[in-house]
């Protein structure tokens, strides 16, 4: 174990199930034992995190074998969780912060262990896989077209074929996240070519509408893939907060 420094927060760096894993400290402890979990992409757009680990939270990582939300990796957060509950009396409930590919993995998370979750951040989230990574519809092939490789080899598939027909698209997880009621705020470019929202993001909000569960969607315009997150992240946290 290695204390490190993050952003002016102490944090530490160690090894769980054989992974790297980071906890950020807050600079002022209790004033809440809630927490986020960022699900990929461990510095992107840190400005959420950094307001929340402002206000009290702790901010952790736990690495992915890859970004496309194998059962494997999951199943590791899921431990990691639990492990921060009893070493650090943390929460028994995160907030998982998914950008992008970590969408996709926030979401799957929540679907499979939906009572580790008190509520969701998502920000340009994957859902549907013919968009991002094959660039079907107007998306761009992601990474000139090397995506799509890469979660064939991730998946275990062996062609397109066989991941038109895969069932566990994070897609395939909405009504598992409505039927749980965890509350989602999501924000996204509306000149999003690498992870489109109308062939993405909208279907959770298409799910979510008048279903009665808080839910809150921000599309910034004239924004691309990145950056993300919002100018001013207040609304993000408030919702977090209240969580």
């Amino acid at each position: 174990m290695a204390e490190i420094e993050w952003n002016g927060f102490k944090a530490i760096e160690f090894e769980f199930v054989e992974r790297l894993a980071i906890l950020v400290f807050p600079k002022t402890r209790g004033l809440t034992n809630k927490w986020l979990l960022k699900t990929e992409y461990w510095d992107a757009f840190p400005a959420t995190e950094i307001e929340l680990l402002n206000q009290g939270y702790h901010l952790a990582y736990i690495k992915n074998n890859n970004r496309w939300g194998i059962d494997e990796d999951l199943d590791a957060k899921a431990q990691f969780a639990k492990y921060l509950t009893e070493k650090y009396q943390l929460s028994s409930q995160c907030v998982p912060v998914g950008m992008s590919c970590g969408g996709l993995i926030a979401i799957k998370f929540a679907a499979k262990y939906p009572k580790l979750v008190s509520c969701l951040y998502l920000d340009a989230p994957v859902l549907n896989f013919m968009s991002c990574p094959c660039g079907f519809g107007i998306a761009k092939p992601l990474d000139n077209g090397n995506g799509l490789n890469e979660i064939l080899n991730a998946l275990k598939l062996k062609n397109i074929s066989e991941l038109l027909c895969y069932q566990e698209q994070p897609m395939n997880k909405i009504p598992l996240l409505v039927n749980n009621k965890i509350p989602l705020i999501m924000v996204a470019g509306d000149s999003d070519y690498t992870v489109p929202y109308c062939e993405n993001g909208i279907m959770v909000e298409k799910a979510y509408r008048n279903t009665g569960i808080d839910f809150q969607v921000y599309i910034k315009p004239e924004c691309d893939h990145h950056p993300h997150g919002l100018d001013n992240p207040k609304p993000v946290v408030d919702f977090i907060f209240k969580h």
